[in-house]
């Protein structure tokens, strides 16, 4: 069994070498694959020297948004599981096996990977983010019939056939409502397990802002209703 860890990268020199190395660490037969979505900070150069036999690196010509680079790198996975890790510290790739048990076990095509229904530790940080989120969560569940706790967490692991059965439109963070309400529709089953979380502030380097959580509720109608 092999795993297909896709990772966008915008600006992200401070951590790209450390979840590289955490990434590798884990015991599990994997390919890497980077995509950089026109970093300016010098990641670009860090991302050239990481050449191996598992690892692919895919550079954007500009700033394209997350949701473009997932696109980009979906093209290249060849793993029978697919694993969207970021490029910074927050989520721990220590965790993979946990995340991809439910699929071994033959039980789930799709794994989200909650960071509120969990036993983990979790970084406590923004009252109004988790207010926000947890409001998109509960909107995109309203449309979909889901129950899921974390609609937005970038943990979303997946068989690797089921990207023969949609394509991501949304360029940016809007990809995250527009792919589960495509996982629903496919009717796939789809399970959670708690994660741990270590969070980031805006002045560490955090990205996602109210405009995107304007375009998720756009998605959420768009990809559920008008499709």
């Amino acid at each position: 069994m092999k795993i297909s860890v896709v990772i966008p990268v915008y600006n992200e020199q401070a951590t790209i070498r450390e979840i590289y190395e955490c990434i590798k660490a884990v015991d599990i037969d994997k390919e890497i694959i980077f995509i950089d979505d026109g970093s300016t900070d010098g990641s670009r150069d860090i991302l050239n020297g990481f050449s191996d036999e598992f690892t692919r690196v895919v550079f954007h010509d500009r700033n394209l948004g997350k949701g473009a680079a997932l696109r980009s790198g979906f093209q290249y996975v060849s793993g029978d599981i697919v694993i969207i890790q970021d490029a910074d510290l927050e989520y721990d790739p220590a965790q993979y096996s946990k995340l991809i048990k439910p699929i071994l076990e033959g039980k789930a095509d799709v794994v989200y990977g909650s960071r509120f229904v969990t036993g983990d530790y979790r970084r406590v940080l923004f009252f109004w983010h988790m207010v926000g989120n947890s409001f998109l969560t509960l909107l995109s569940n309203l449309f979909t019939n889901l129950n899921l706790t974390d609609m937005e967490t970038c943990y979303k692991v997946f068989r690797r056939e089921i990207l023969n059965k949609f394509t991501i439109e949304e360029d940016r963070f809007g990809f995250e409502p527009e792919i589960t309400a495509k996982f629903a529709k496919l009717r796939l089953r789809i399970y959670e397990t708690g994660i741990s979380y270590s969070g980031r502030t805006y002045s560490e380097g955090k990205k996602i802002g109210w405009r995107d959580g304007i375009s998720a509720i756009r998605c959420i109608v768009k990809y559920n209703l008008l499709r």
